[in-house]
């Protein structure tokens, strides 16, 4: 199986996701416009529960008072991951003093290879207030579980190896730690920008 189409899977399953959110928001009280799909009230990330890069252990109430942007990933991703960091980095450049009130994680669906050097490395790349968040192969799994996000390990050809299928998707969180938008990992710097700024002058 390529990587090509075990990230279009990643693709597919994200899209589906946001599908399900929106029909889920649908049923809930009158929101701020968001271009993402609104899942307010769905209580989506509560069981997080991770270390992050420094070694320090996250919940989501952490980072109370910011809006947090959360997406599931792994160092070793060939295109989706290193793709949305950029374009989470370009989203803070837009949000210009704004940024300082946000907080971006990447929650690493490949414990067994990312540890958290190198979690920290990758992740500051892109910006050095990003956090990369890591546990034991069963936090990681109970986290996802919380977000309802999927992901599996993928055999690459001859079985010596191995690439991550996962969730392709951005979750924003208010100042609140609340759930709120399920964004497409192709809605673009504007649009993501667009919904942080809705949550931040909430």
């Amino acid at each position: 199986m390529s990587v090509f189409s075990t990230h279009r899977r990643a693709l597919l399953r994200g899209a589906a996701a946001v599908a399900l959110a929106g029909a889920l928001a649908a049923c809930g009280d009158p929101a701020p416009s968001f271009k993402g799909n609104d899942i307010s009230g769905t209580q989506l990330g509560k069981a997080l529960a991770l270390t992050d890069h420094n070694g320090q252990a996250r919940t989501l109430q952490d980072f109370a008072g910011k809006v947090t942007v959360v997406f599931f990933g792994f160092t070793q991703c060939p295109d989706v991951c290193p793709t949305s960091l950029a374009e989470l980095s370009q989203v803070m450049q837009k949000l210009g003093d704004d940024a300082d009130r946000v907080q971006v994680l990447m929650i690493t669906v490949d414990p067994e290879r990312d540890t958290a050097d190198i979690l920290k490395q990758y992740v500051t790349t892109f910006d050095p207030r990003f956090l990369g968040l890591t546990g034991t192969p069963e936090q990681v799994k109970q986290a996802a579980a919380s977000f309802k996000a999927y992901y599996a390990k993928v055999p690459t050809e001859g079985g010596k190896n191995y690439t991550m299928d996962h969730t392709a998707a951005f979750y924003l969180f208010d100042g609140k730690g609340e759930s709120r938008v399920l964004a497409s990992n192709n809605a673009g710097a504007d649009a993501l920008a667009h919904d942080i700024k809705a949550l931040l002058d909430s």
